[in-house]
């Protein structure tokens, strides 16, 4: 029920920790992965950890910011591979200028600033390769899209006030497209991840000495489980969604995985 074997899954931000998490975990379980991004060092070394533990892959370098980037990545992938199935869009993140300090005026945010983060997580990291990949998925009348939001889309978390509204617009988009798909072959589904120690928000939760900061040990007190999740813990749900058989009767759902975060308030 779980095996990928005879998947087609594009990873966009495989390149990344969260994505190539997700990309390890798509070839492990049988998927030919596309790795997709923009840093070709980081994607070969992906495409190696893939094949180390025994599954295909292949980098293809694309802008999820340009339609026609993406569109030459499709392609390449199509003649490589063949039509994608599954579509993970995990290309995102935040801006520091976009990031409110402690006492901060929300009504000096600058709005450049908000609108790079909004074509970051919504236009080029869902919008534009779910157009793309969904197209010609389709066409084929099969596919998943597994679009990446994050616990922060459900509850407006302080400071990240762009990301936060970002990921709630990405949370609404993946319900409307798997309404309009549902019949056409196409799952439409996200994952909302909670707080995993990455690059982009690895200043805000450590200090640089290593210890927790305070909004860190403000996170891990109101997580049930006391502690920040790992990128494999992402593995589960990935596949899952991914699989046209053990989710087959899934669309417009939201998994979070986030240490039971979400059941608690701050």
């Amino acid at each position: 029920m779980f095996d990928l074997g005879g998947e087609v899954a594009v990873v966009l931000g495989g390149t990344g920790g969260l994505g190539g998490a997700m990309a390890d975990a798509l070839g492990s379980a049988g998927a030919c992965v596309a790795v997709l991004g923009r840093n070709r060092e980081r994607g070969i070394e992906r495409v190696a950890a893939i094949e180390s533990l025994g599954g295909s892959a292949a980098f293809f370098e694309a802008d999820a910011l340009q339609e026609v980037s993406l569109r030459q990545a499709l392609e390449a992938v199509q003649r490589h591979y063949g039509t994608p199935t599954v579509l993970v869009n995990s290309a995102g993140g935040n801006r520091p200028d976009a990031t409110l300090p402690p006492g901060a005026d929300f009504c000096k945010l600058p709005t450049s600033a908000w609108r790079e983060v909004f074509d970051l997580n919504l236009v080029g990291g869902t919008l534009l390769p779910c157009q793309v990949f969904g197209e010609a998925m389709l066409a084929a009348g099969k596919g998943s899209v597994i679009n990446i939001a994050s616990m922060s889309g459900m509850i407006p978390l302080s400071r990240v006030v762009a990301y936060s509204a970002a990921k709630a617009a990405v949370l609404n988009l993946t319900q409307f497209l798997a309404r309009e798909w549902a019949t056409r072959g196409v799952r439409v589904n996200a994952i909302s991840p909670g707080f995993f120690p990455a690059e982009q928000n690895r200043a805000l939760l450590y200090q640089a000495d290593g210890s927790l900061s305070e909004r860190g040990r403000q996170i891990i007190s109101h997580t049930p489980m006391a502690r920040f999740g790992s990128p494999e813990e992402l593995s589960g749900a990935v596949i899952w969604l991914a699989s046209p058989r053990a989710s087959s009767f899934v669309t417009g759902q939201n998994i979070v995985v986030d240490g039971g975060f979400s059941s608690t308030t701050i």
